[in-house]
């Protein structure tokens, strides 16, 4: 998994286990499954794609992370967290708190370790469940 600390979205998303990132990251559209690609929210200068709309500090870029604005906890995060928690299996809010207390590379470091593939140790994406060094062919599969 790419460690890049600006793989972390705003909201505290890691766009580093992102279906779109990772099929980008991989390639697979040269191996036949077809995903959308995307090289993560603050490279493509979306800071965050599900907020930045509705979030000024986000589109000015006058905040990294959502924990230092002045309004935080605002209700589109409340309602991120809560889908992605419900979908995703992974907390936006917790996910900030621990770059708050612990720091970006220490969140990094457990999100690493907590998206391994058990099979061959690739990265497990956190939308669709699917390793994508290992299980291509089921995304392949899929219609």
């Amino acid at each position: 998994m790419d460690r890049d600390p600006d793989l972390i979205a705003p909201c505290g998303i890691n766009c580093a286990v992102c279906s779109a990132y990772l099929a980008r990251a991989r390639d697979v559209r040269s191996r036949g499954v077809r995903i959308p690609y995307c090289t993560g929210c603050r490279a493509r200068d979306k800071q965050c794609a599900l907020l930045k709309k509705r979030c000024a500090r986000i589109r000015e870029g006058s905040i990294r992370y959502c924990f230092e604005c002045p309004d935080f906890l605002c209700r589109q995060l409340e309602g991120l967290d809560r889908r992605y928690q419900d979908k995703y299996r992974t907390s936006p809010l917790a996910n900030l708190a621990e770059i708050r207390d612990h720091g970006a590379a220490s969140f990094m470091d457990r999100e690493k370790a907590r998206w391994r593939c058990p099979s061959c140790g690739g990265t497990v994406s956190c939308h669709n469940g699917t390793c994508f060094d290992c299980g291509l062919d089921s995304l392949r599969d899929r219609k």
